[in-house]
């Protein structure tokens, strides 16, 4: 059976959520908390998605992301195969660490209240798994996004973008009152939940108006094909990186003739390489290819030279190429 086309379009959003392999630890201890969501804010800044919701849970995550543009799945490629190999890393493993393909709910972004229902949903989750005593507060568990929407903007995250759920609660300003108002609305909203408002978020593919799904719907029937929307999707993907090294050239007063004339293991090269590395999630091949580099090892050694550490070049069946 062919799986179901991711749905892909600018300013989407989504609840994301993958388990552990046979439901087994994706997160050993803090460190690899820690790890997660470095890979996470890494990602961010290949991306340029924008974080509404977190929690980390022991075997699985979930996540509510904004993608400004059409690359969920680029992203995730990037994200889960580079923390898997970062986790796989430290504890000496190798092999798959999630379970299959993630679950990627789209969700309704139009302000009507869809966006704040997933975002409680997340940060209740230690609620729901009996993580938190009645005497605790929300607070109180670590490896989630609602500690920082407490905190002052200049504390939280780059890539944590509150102002939307504070909009759809009525909450005009992210300020002291604000934020107390917040936590207010969640703590009562703890102490009310039933354990059936969320099953839409369980069992569904969108969470939204009757409106939204028709166009989500029609969105997918226009398209030609899946292998047609993934080579869309790797162009888009690849606009950011070839943006990128266009800048780069500009500024080296390269031309592309010049570029393929350079020694594969010029320092400029190198430095085009590790920035395409920071802020896209093109692969070591494509890197290697069009800045005339030689193989995507001889690239991934060089940068582990530059930098004195780089993702593991062995690999290359987590997206790390």
């Amino acid at each position: 059976m062919p799986r179901a086309l991711r749905i892909e379009y600018p300013g989407a959003i989504y609840h994301v959520m993958n388990r552990g392999d046979r439901r087994e630890p994706i997160f050993r201890d803090d460190l690899d908390h820690k790890k997660f969501l470095t890979t996470l804010a890494e990602a961010c800044t290949k991306t340029d998605w924008q974080v509404h919701a977190y929690v980390l849970m022991g075997n699985h995550f979930h996540l509510v992301v904004e993608t400004p543009n059409p690359n969920l799945v680029a992203g995730m490629k990037w994200f889960l195969g580079t923390y898997t190999a970062r986790f796989n890393r430290r504890h000496k493993l190798f092999g798959h660490l999630f379970s299959g393909r993630y679950k990627a709910l789209v969700v309704d972004g139009s302000g009507n209240g869809y966006l704040r229902t997933v975002c409680d949903y997340v940060h209740l989750n230690p609620v729901r798994a009996k993580l938190l005593r009645p005497e605790q507060k929300l607070t109180d568990f670590a490896w989630s996004s609602w500690a920082d929407y407490l905190k002052s903007p200049e504390q939280r995250p780059r890539w944590l973008r509150v102002d939307r759920l504070l909009g759809e609660l009525g909450i005009p300003k992210d300020s002291a009152a604000g934020r107390e108002q917040l936590e207010q609305y969640l703590e009562t909203r703890r102490a009310q939940e039933d354990g059936d408002e969320f099953k839409a978020l369980r069992r569904g593919w969108c969470l939204g108006s009757e409106t939204f799904r028709k166009e989500l719907l029609e969105s997918v029937h226009t398209r030609a094909t899946e292998s047609h929307h993934a080579q869309t999707r790797q162009e888009t993907t690849e606009e950011k990186a070839r943006r990128i090294l266009q800048e780069e050239l500009d500024k080296l007063g390269w031309t592309g003739a010049e570029l393929a004339a350079r020694p594969k293991g010029d320092a400029r090269k190198i430095g085009i390489a590790k920035r395409l590395r920071a802020e896209t999630a093109v692969t070591l091949k494509w890197i290697a290819k069009e800045l005339h580099m030689g193989t995507w090892t001889h690239v991934a050694n060089r940068l582990q030279n530059a930098k004195g550490k780089c993702e593991p070049t062995n690999q290359p069946e987590f997206g790390l190429v």
